[in-house]
């Protein structure tokens, strides 16, 4: 496994957060690089969320987790994935309203916005079955059941 060096930001008061260890475990996970990497996981509040939604996808409500991978200027390389914002209190909602075990609903939402960030997509059907295919045998690899199985 490749190392991924992750800058973890608290920015909520919520309470329902994994240790930084377990995140930096599940971004680690994810990366399919070969290179060491470093991301930045910003914890948000649903304020927040709502924001960089609202500026970034024209959606007016808070999300579970928004990417934003690194794009250098020409000439300039840097070991740099990029940053995701993970609301908290979403991530705890729909774990409640899917009956899942906060802690797999968070891997699911490190792993997804970690392979946002290295260019996979669900935009397409195609797109989806490949990106979510991945996502089953990463979180089946630390133990999780399929995420999107009912």
């Amino acid at each position: 496994m490749t190392d991924v060096n992750v800058d973890l930001q608290i920015a909520t008061s919520d309470a329902n957060i994994p240790e930084a260890s377990q995140i930096k475990r599940w971004a680690e996970q994810a990366y399919q690089g070969e290179e060491p990497t470093e991301v930045t996981i910003r914890v948000v509040d649903p304020e927040e969320s709502q924001d960089l939604n609202t500026r970034y996808r024209g959606k007016e409500k808070p999300t579970n987790v928004l990417s934003f991978p690194f794009e250098a200027p020409p000439g300039i390389t840097l070991p740099l994935l990029g940053d995701l914002a993970v609301c908290a209190s979403v991530v705890t909602r729909e774990a409640a309203e899917q009956g899942k075990p906060l802690d797999m609903h968070w891997a699911h939402m490190v792993i997804h916005g970690v392979l946002h960030l290295q260019g996979y997509d669900h935009e397409t059907e195609a797109e989806a079955d490949v990106m979510e295919a991945l996502e089953i045998r990463l979180l089946a690899e630390l133990g999780y059941p399929n995420p999107y199985q009912d």
